[in-house]
């Protein structure tokens, strides 16, 4: 199963002057380390603050843009990794590894395409799409 450590943006991710400082990519770059010598890492970015980011509302046909920054860091996500793990309980245990000092880090499971109806057409061509690509099913 798949699963997402959604770090959570505050105060410090958002008011960062810059790239995080040798320090902070040492520590995450050992335990980014951790994930990929375990064979668990699929993927993993940090994001720029809000003020560099915008936000499409959707109304009905209606799309509003809005520039950030966005007030509300505890709405707003700064960074994340995709694992691999066999449970719930096994991300959680990589996400309480996470080398912060603060903040907070959200666990969710992803969707498997395996776990929808497999007549749908959209299904077929996405399932299509992620062998063509490489991307063995999961489930």
């Amino acid at each position: 199963m798949k699963y997402m450590l959604i770090l959570n943006a505050d105060e410090q991710t958002e008011n960062a002057p810059g790239a995080p400082s040798d320090d902070e990519l040492a520590r995450m770059g050992a335990y980014n380390d951790e994930l990929i010598k375990a064979g668990v890492l699929l993927a993993g970015e940090g994001l720029h603050p809000s003020s560099e980011g915008a936000r499409i509302s959707y109304e009905g046909d209606e799309r509003a843009v809005t520039d950030g920054p966005f007030a509300e860091t505890k709405e707003l996500i700064a960074g994340f990794w995709i694992i691999q793990a066999a449970t719930k309980e096994e991300a959680l245990e990589w996400a309480r590894r996470i080398p912060l000092t603060s903040g907070r880090v959200e666990v969710r499971r992803v969707f498997d395409v395996s776990e929808f109806d497999q007549e749908n057409e959209y299904i077929k061509k996405e399932v299509a799409w992620r062998e063509q690509h490489g991307e063995a099913r999961t489930a």
